[in-house]
């Protein structure tokens, strides 16, 4: 009688795999910071300690361009778009309207908000490179729930609601009714604050409160006590993050936002209608002749440096 052959183990899903890689990147990369009950205490009685960054030998992930998603709970419609770049002590957020009008090579005239659809963060990746002047080579995604979710995990963050907000959406389950003033928003409060736009204001109001948002998000993230919480935070996030980023470059980037200031602004610009459609004319930074480049050099001709 012939021996049945052994079973195979099961192959754990890349979900769980992947949670697992960052946990271990992260909480390994924090203990090896500087004493951290050293930078709790010194924190709990006022003074100020730099946090270090263990990751940053290894990551090379600052001084770089990042595209920052923040998809809808459907996870189609990119309701935040924007650049992400450490450099310097400053964490600098450029957001992009989603309405803004942008002519894709291979796509023609598009919202900007459309070219996650057509061709994923690759695309977007490409024209806004092309329209910013610099590289960008990572991507972060994250759908409006996992925002929700994070916040959750560090008991909501408190924003100044700056005027009464109340609108019901039956078709995407969204239900808004928010009170004006200083106040911890989580859960679908929170959600509500961010995809807001029935207003006077429209789509500039939105990424005015995401603004907001993101500032108080980025002071409560970056606390000490909170930055050791950063598997489970992320964790917390699960399959509505997605990144072309390593643990360690992930580890990496979030921490190094941990020493930094925050600044976050949006492109300028004016409403216009093009074919009855409303679209955003982005105020694009403008490329300048680089004066480094030698006269006869036909490898430098055409190169621009870009003032933002």
């Amino acid at each position: 009688m012939k021996t049945p052959p052994a079973k195979r183990p099961r192959k754990r899903g890349n979900r769980s795999a992947v949670l697992l890689a960052i946990g271990v990147g992260l909480g390994s990369g924090l203990l090896l910071a500087s004493p951290l009950s050293q930078l709790l205490s010194d924190t709990a009685s006022g003074s100020n300690t730099a946090i270090t960054n263990p990751f940053a030998a290894w990551s090379g992930i600052t001084n770089q361009d990042v595209l920052l998603l923040g998809t809808d709970v459907g996870g189609g419609n990119t309701d935040v778009i924007a650049s992400l770049r450490v450099d310097g002590g400053i964490t600098r957020i450029t957001q992009v309207p989603r309405d803004t009008y942008i002519e894709a090579e291979g796509y023609g005239p598009h919202k900007i908000n459309a070219l996650y659809s057509l061709g994923g963060t690759d695309l977007l990746k490409r024209e806004l490179a092309r329209k910013l002047g610099r590289p960008i080579t990572h991507h972060v995604v994250v759908n409006l729930s996992a925002i929700r979710r994070m916040a959750d995990a560090l008991g909501g963050i408190e924003v100044d609601v700056p005027k009464r907000m109340a609108y019901t959406d039956n078709s995407q389950g969204l239900y808004i009714d928010l009170q004006p003033g200083l106040q911890t928003l989580k859960g679908r409060d929170l959600e509500g604050f961010l995809r807001f736009r029935h207003d006077e204001m429209g789509d500039i109001g939105r990424l005015e409160r995401q603004q907001l948002a993101l500032q108080a998000l980025f002071r409560k993230l970056t606390r000490p006590e909170h930055l050791v919480r950063l598997p489970v935070l992320l964790a917390a996030a699960g399959k509505d993050l997605k990144t072309d980023l390593g643990p360690m470059e992930l580890g990496g980037l979030i921490t190094a936002m941990g020493t930094t200031q925050l600044e976050t602004k949006r492109l300028g610009g004016r409403p216009f209608y093009r074919n009855d459609i409303s679209y955003w004319e982005a105020d694009w930074p403008q490329p300048v002749l680089d004066g480094s480049s030698s006269e006869g050099d036909s490898a430098n001709e055409g190169r621009y440096r870009f003032l933002f």
